[in-house]
């Protein structure tokens, strides 16, 4: 039975009850960051987190039930934290990823994403991690509306603007198991991304990419409750009311913080399937059986709706023997194409969208999966492959296969095509420069705690200093928080 079980999964957050059943020994090492000096969940959202990504308890377990947990507290009992401090946990992942074996870390926290990922220092990371092999899996932020509930674009967050980053929005399944009735949840942020690199005349070139790349659950889910959390104290409601004993407790919390373990747990079950998938191969997997959700654009859900099933059985099918050196074209499955139609055990069926995002457009077709890509390599990304060329965007020969059709406007609502196959947006056209929402977790019933409490002035993750082994460090502000 595939779990997950061998793959190390590592919780970059607020810390872990150790003593829940959720967790049963499966945390196999914890480190604090943050300078408090201890590895437990004051907060309450790392509990949840990992639990959904890796719980074992009896009927709300996580999705990869069977994989190690490595517990990194990078926030402190409210909340928050450092840009310095996220970097050195990012730093000991790189150094000790082979020890735990660490192949998918989870990062739902983030900051206002200013900076280009080409200088951003926690993109910069996350392109290191998954160079190094490791899938990084960033909730895309709650910033998908306005106070007054007026929908808005462009409000993805770092890490989760970083290419090479699996970017998760949130689906809102209202309980039930049919997936005809999912949507993308209101306040899941949506794309494009808005940082930006500003060039010697004082112009500024937003990176404008497609995010995020995947949807899942992510609306009041039910996952383990860390002892007397802060969370709960202000909110008991959070509190289920499902299991009694401290060590069994459960709450409830939504946001792109949820969804993203989710796809966290989906990514060790494909790589317990076949431990030879490269990173990028598994993020083209996970979008390539993902289901579009019919009324929602691809800046809110990218490629769709998660299909776990559907990936693993993709991820099986793939060759052990894929390396960098495999050339273009080359065949990458064992056997014949699995049929693109998932079929569940309560007659629901989930047909795959069979495309993928890649940077500024989309492409689809079989060869993205049945022939060897050279964004499937280590140190590669999936952007890279297609190129501008004037006001389109074409494939790379030398990097792409043939029979991949690559999309000639990007879809954002009422059937309006943004840019109508020009590269993504004009520059400075979305929420004008230096405009940001408030941050904070998104808990049930819409309730938002903390609104805008970080995004004080002065607060950039590029106002920073040259750090260790070339990195460019952040200063220590609290410019990190949960989502």
């Amino acid at each position: 039975q595939l779990l997950g079980q061998g793959i190390g999964i590592v919780i970059m957050d607020s810390g872990m009850d150790t003593g829940h059943k959720a967790f049963n020994g499966r945390i196999k090492f914890s480190k604090d960051f943050t300078g408090e000096n201890r590895v437990d969940d004051p907060y309450g959202h790392g509990t949840h987190v990992a639990s959904a990504a890796a719980g074992v308890y009896d009927g709300f377990p996580g999705i990869a039930s069977g994989a190690n947990l490595i517990n990194l507290r990078v926030l402190n009992a409210q909340g928050m934290g450092s840009t310095a401090n996220v970097l050195a946990a990012m730093e000991w992942i790189i150094a000790n990823r082979t020890t735990y074996g660490i192949r998918v870390v989870n990062m739902s926290l983030g900051s206002p994403a200013i900076d280009s990922y080409r200088n951003d220092p926690m993109c910069r990371a996350v392109r290191r991690m998954v160079d190094a092999g490791i899938v990084v899996v960033a909730a895309a932020g709650n910033n998908g509306k306005t106070d007054t509930g007026q929908k808005v674009y462009g409000m993805i967050h770092s890490p989760g603007n970083e290419p090479s980053a699996i970017t998760v929005g949130a689906a809102n399944t209202y309980g039930t198991n049919s997936r005809l009735d999912d949507t993308v949840t209101t306040f899941s942020s949506r794309g494009p991304t808005r940082s930006y690199w500003t060039d010697a005349a004082g112009v500024k070139h937003f990176d404008n990419l497609i995010k995020p790349e995947i949807v899942a659950p992510g609306n009041k889910l039910i996952y383990a409750e860390a002892d007397y959390n802060a969370l709960v104290t202000a909110n008991p409601t959070l509190d289920a009311g499902v299991a009694s004993g401290t060590d069994k407790r459960m709450m409830y919390l939504s946001g792109t913080s949820m969804a993203t373990p989710v796809v966290a747990g989906a990514a060790a079950m494909v790589l317990q399937a076949n431990p030879k998938l490269t990173p990028n191969m598994v993020k083209t997997i996970l979008m390539y059986t993902a289901q579009p959700i019919p009324g929602a654009n691809m800046l809110e859900q990218g490629a769709g709706l998660l299909n776990v099933e559907g990936a693993v059985r993709l991820g099986k099918n793939f060759r052990t023997d894929l390396s960098n050196s495999t050339p273009v074209g080359a065949p990458t499955l064992t056997g014949a194409m699995p049929t693109t139609v998932t079929n569940y055990s309560f007659n629901q069926s989930s047909t795959w969208g069979q495309g993928i995002i890649v940077g500024q457009t989309y492409a689809t077709g079989q060869n993205l999966v049945t022939k060897y890509q050279r964004f499937f390599d280590l140190g590669a990304t999936i952007n890279e492959a297609f190129v501008p060329n004037g006001n389109v965007i074409q494939r790379d020969p030398t990097k792409v296969s043939d029979g991949i059709m690559l999309g000639d406007g990007v879809l954002v609502s009422d059937g309006i095509l943004l840019g109508d196959g020009t590269t993504m947006l004009a520059y400075g056209i979305l929420l004008g420069d230096g405009i940001l929402l408030g941050d904070g977790i998104l808990l049930g019933d819409g309730i938002l705690l903390g609104d805008g409490i970080l995004l004080g002035d002065g607060i950039l993750l590029g106002d920073s200093v040259a750090g260790q082994s070339g990195m460019v460090f952040g200063d220590n502000t609290a410019a990190m928080r949960a989502y």
